[in-house]
């Protein structure tokens, strides 16, 4: 009987051959997982002001070092710390981003290092010396450092499973982009300048947070079923 059902499928007389790949639910379901994708797209797009930031914040201490090390009077030696102490604020960040996620969700944590970023660049801006620059250069590292973990995790989490490697690739796309706009602009402005636009992704971020739903399944996972609803709705449709 095996063989004979062998041959049958070897010879395409089958009838399972002739079955569609997909039953006409998968097909509901595809459709339903486009839903919204506008609110999907924007909340990539908020999202991914954290990766341009995390770009930024790399690429600033190169154009800026001659500037910097004249005003300030920084040896090289001391502008070596500068730059480098950038990635151990961003170990610090990635330690504790994990937990920060859990406990007041994607959308806090996003907030969260935001704020310490625009503190950073602020000190950075204001600086007369070196500590004050390792401070501010630091923070800027802690935010980039919890946003290098929190901000692929939430796109995961809201986009459909079809569009999910696409929307992620753009949190690569951003980060070189804010590499490039930060050589760029650093070429035409001075070092303080280049540090306040680096607040403007950050508070792109900030103010866009308002507007966008918290992850779906945090929410879940904390137990805030409404919320679960709504923010599922918005970014699957009524239909969700």
């Amino acid at each position: 009987m095996k063989m004979a059902d062998s041959q049958d499928i070897e010879k395409g007389s089958s009838g399972s051959l002739y079955q569609p790949f997909f039953h006409k639910d998968e097909k509901q379901q595809n459709s339903h997982d486009n839903g919204n994708l506008f609110m999907v797209i924007l909340c990539t797009f908020v999202a991914v002001m954290g990766s341009f930031e995390f770009g930024s914040s790399i690429g600033y201490s190169s154009p800026t070092q001659q500037g910097i090390m004249e005003e300030v009077g920084m040896s090289s030696e001391e502008y070596s710390m500068f730059g480098s102490i950038l990635t151990i604020g961003a170990m610090a960040g990635s330690i504790s981003s994990g937990r920060a996620a859990d406990l007041i969700g994607r959308k806090g944590t996003m907030k969260m290092s935001s704020i310490i970023s625009i503190a950073g660049w602020l000190i950075i801006y204001l600086s007369l010396g070196p500590l004050s620059l390792d401070v501010g250069r630091f923070l800027t590292g802690y935010g980039i450092g919890v946003n290098s973990y929190v901000v692929p995790v939430f796109i995961a989490e809201i986009t459909p499973t079809h569009l999910r490697g696409a929307l992620l690739t753009v949190h690569q796309v951003a980060i070189a982009t804010g590499l490039l706009v930060a050589y760029t602009l650093g070429a035409f402005v001075s070092w303080r300048t280049l540090a306040l636009t680096g607040m403007i992704p950050c508070a792109v971020m900030i103010l866009g947070l308002y507007f966008i739903p918290d992850s779906p399944r945090w929410l879940a996972m904390v137990g805030c079923q409404a919320e679960f609803n709504a923010a599922l709705q918005k970014l699957r449709g009524d239909t969700a």
